[in-house]
């Protein structure tokens, strides 16, 4: 079957997941994000790249981080940005999804940043693109349902990649709520892709995803056992509304188990990195002494995250 990501020549067309995505691909982007960032990795520059392109932010769900995240990123390719609130405009008055794509591509638009509550939209927007032989049209998945957040996992390996330079000899924790977490799908699918030996996840078992130990993941329900020796940390934002439900105990009780603490992270390498998605809870995932130590690059994250969204967008854009 051929992969909806990639044109007939085998170059990304969209972005839609990690999953089957060739290495080669996930290197060209890691690689082209770098030039995009400077010397002192709290800069990134500003290029004419996507001049005279038009990217439409198209956030069906809200997320002010991502979407400023992708804003910065195409401003600084020198592209016109159009953000749409879709949840308050076009679908609540019956408009289909696709009907909404096929408007704002008669308004010239080159490229859609989607966001979707439902697994699959971003998908479905391709297949309409490429049925249609838009060819011209790229659209990158900015998070959808509980399914994939490509651009997200990307950063993380950048950001792994950055502070241990290399895969193939580390191990890397993910704790919290994986089941629902599109993060820890999308960062798992890429590290097996990227040839990390160990990945392990760590949380409830009402919160850790079925199918994971097929793909070799290590799954533990002992926070202490999970975090012996690993050289990634990465820390799972909790979503507010599963505490106190069926799945999830209260905060109180989430931190004493999941929380990770200075004591805990003693138990990783002593060069350990901890990561987070963000926007972090803290008291809940993570205490504040860790969140703010030597060994949190959460803040890297947000700068090279936007560093990655420039070079997909750029390689999208055939640049």
């Amino acid at each position: 079957m051929l992969n909806p990501q990639l044109n007939s020549n085998g170059e990304l067309q969209h972005l839609l997941a990690l999953r089957d995505l060739p290495k080669d691909i996930i290197l060209h982007i890691l690689d082209t994000a770098t030039s995009f960032v400077s010397v002192s990795d709290r800069e990134v520059k500003k290029v004419p790249l996507l001049r005279g392109k038009s990217v439409f932010n198209l956030f069906f769900e809200n997320s002010t981080r991502t979407r400023t995240t992708f804003e910065i990123a195409a401003k600084r390719l020198s592209a016109d940005v159009i953000n749409l609130n879709i949840a308050a405009s076009s679908t609540s008055k019956g408009e289909t999804l696709l009907d909404t794509v096929d408007n704002l591509t008669s308004m010239n638009a080159d490229m859609f940043v989607v966001r979707h509550s439902q697994s699959g939209a971003p998908f479905l927007i391709a297949k309409h693109i490429n049925d249609h032989k838009r060819h011209h049209l790229h659209v990158v998945n900015a998070g959808d349902g509980r399914h994939a957040h490509p651009t997200q996992g990307l950063l993380d390996m950048y950001t792994i990649r950055h502070y241990k330079k290399d895969f193939t000899n580390l191990k890397v924790a993910i704790v919290g709520d994986v089941v629902h977490s599109r993060v820890a799908r999308s960062d798992i699918h890429a590290m097996k892709t990227l040839g990390v030996p160990e990945i392990r996840t760590i949380g409830p078992a009402t919160l850790l995803a079925s199918g994971l130990s097929e793909l070799g993941v290590r799954q533990f329900t002992n926070m202490d056992e999970g975090l012996k020796d690993v050289d990634v940390i990465i820390m799972l934002r909790v979503q507010n509304e599963r505490i106190n439900s069926a799945l999830l105990p209260t905060t109180q009780e989430f931190f004493k188990s999941y929380g990770l603490t200075a004591e805990r992270l003693a138990l990783a390498k002593p060069d350990a990195i901890v990561m987070h998605p963000g926007p972090i809870n803290r008291g809940v995932e993570i205490d504040s002494a860790v969140a703010d130590g030597s060994q949190a690059v959460i803040l890297s994250q947000v700068t090279f995250g936007i560093a990655v969204r420039m070079a997909v967008m750029s390689i999208l854009a055939g640049n």
